[in-house]
């Protein structure tokens, strides 16, 4: 069990990099485009678009590799898995859109933030998080009832653990609220 656990750290510190840049680089890239006129796209903005895909193409590559290091299935177990696991995937992409957007918004006025901007962004937020635990509830059952309960709750311990990583990443990356 250490062996896994030295394998998912060691694929895990690759995904700490790729989370940061997109925190990081989204927050100063939007601050102008506020500036800008709200309905005109930018090729600043339209450029930040493709990176932010482009990212999350990278994130969600390294966490299957991470995913797949420590769940270790046997052939019979990822034929049931794996299209389980990119359902998911897809669906928490679209959840992860509601992040990204409450993300930028957040850069667009965090300059001028008031009480009332401040709560509708925390209340996005936890909105999300609840979103995403639902949805992990959700396929925690459907690899339960394919593989077992052992199984699933290492699919879960495993997804969540990577989730914190990208979420602690971005967060750090973030600005304090009024500082």
């Amino acid at each position: 069990m250490l062996k896994k656990s030295a394998i998912a750290v060691a694929i895990l510190a690759c995904l700490v990099s790729a989370p940061g840049l997109l925190a990081q680089d989204a927050a100063p890239a939007q601050k102008p485009a506020a500036k800008a006129a709200a309905s005109a796209t930018t090729p600043k903005e339209q450029n930040l678009q493709e990176y932010i895909k482009l990212l999350r193409a990278d994130v969600r590559s390294q966490k299957s590799g991470a995913m797949s290091a420590v769940m270790q299935l046997d052939p019979d177990q990822a034929a049931k898995f794996w299209p389980i696991y990119r359902d998911y995937d897809a669906e928490l992409s679209k959840v992860n859109d509601l992040r990204v957007a409450n993300i930028e918004e957040y850069s667009r006025t965090y300059n001028q933030l008031t009480d009332a901007k401040a709560d509708e962004l925390i209340q996005n937020a936890m909105a999300y998080q609840k979103q995403r635990a639902e949805l992990l509830a959700k396929y925690y059952d459907r690899v339960k009832q394919a593989l077992g309960a052992v199984t699933a709750a290492r699919f879960v311990q495993v997804e969540q653990q990577l989730l914190l990583i990208i979420d602690l990443q971005i967060l750090s990356s973030l600005p304090i609220a009024g500082s």
